[in-house]
């Protein structure tokens, strides 16, 4: 046998994982076939009650109209259109947390529609197999950085708590934090995405490891970093299948 000629189960298998990560960013011209989002039900933890499910709603909505839309804690309400505070359910078993609205966020008021958000969006649905509206998506803070900057940390303080209210109302099973930003302020640490990406940490609601369970928190790469850096699509994609081997949801089809 030829030394230099590569094992034809290795060379499967990576194949097989760049058509699934190619898929996730929504690649469609690839030899496999993408799944039907509302074709894979979530598996559900003990029921939440129809009641419950509408008075997290109250609650989120009370925040949102009495509070961050008027907000003025730090100077990002000089500058920005619409606040963005979170969409999708508050039931929801997994909470995407990014950093802050770009431009397109700060004009309707909803996080993550624009390029990173239409990603973000077929990483869900192509990628898990699961449905945008099924999970919670927000960021740490709710207004735009001027030329969309990193959060500033005087901003991230002024803001977090609101962050903070949203987990504690909907209880995820799981938060997916989207970059570093993102990840560093979840986990109050200086370490980077890629050290911190591919390994399960621990988000004490309550601020101290000394009290009350952990959410796990599963840190990843922004989908505008994937953008900017399709390599490392693969690597988010395992990031993902982690995530979803926790909360036991079976891996789509292909």
């Amino acid at each position: 046998m030829n030394a230099n000629r590569p094992d034809r189960t290795h060379l499967a298998q990576a194949l097989r994982e760049r058509f699934e990560s190619d898929a996730m960013l929504g690649a469609s011209a690839l030899p496999i076939q993408l799944p039907d989002p509302r074709s894979i039900p979530v598996v559900s933890r003990q029921a939440i009650g129809e009641d419950e499910v509408k008075r997290r709603q109250v609650e989120l909505d009370v925040i949102d109209r009495d509070e961050v839309r008027g907000c003025t804690r730090c100077g990002l309400a000089r500058t920005r259109t619409k606040t963005v505070f979170g969409v999708g359910s508050p039931a929801a078993r997994i909470m995407f947390v990014g950093e802050g609205p770009g431009h397109d966020e700060d004009m309707s008021g909803i996080p993550f529609v624009g390029r990173a958000g239409e990603l973000l969006t077929r990483m869900i649905e192509a990628g898990m197999g699961l449905k945008r509206e099924d999970v919670y998506i927000c960021n740490i803070i709710k207004c735009r950085p001027p030329e969309n900057r990193d959060p500033a940390q005087d901003e991230v303080l002024a803001c977090k708590g609101y962050l903070w209210r949203q987990i504690e109302i909907i209880q995820p099973e799981v938060i997916i934090a989207l970059g570093s930003p993102a990840a560093k302020t979840l986990l109050n640490t200086s370490e980077g995405i890629g050290r911190l990406r591919a390994r399960w940490h621990d988000f004490y609601p309550s601020g101290t490891a000394m009290s009350g369970e952990p959410i796990p928190v599963m840190p990843t790469y922004h989908p505008a970093y994937l953008l900017r850096s399709p390599g490392e699509k693969v690597k988010a994609w395992e990031d993902l299948k982690m995530v979803m081997a926790h909360l036991g949801l079976p891996l789509p089809v292909r």
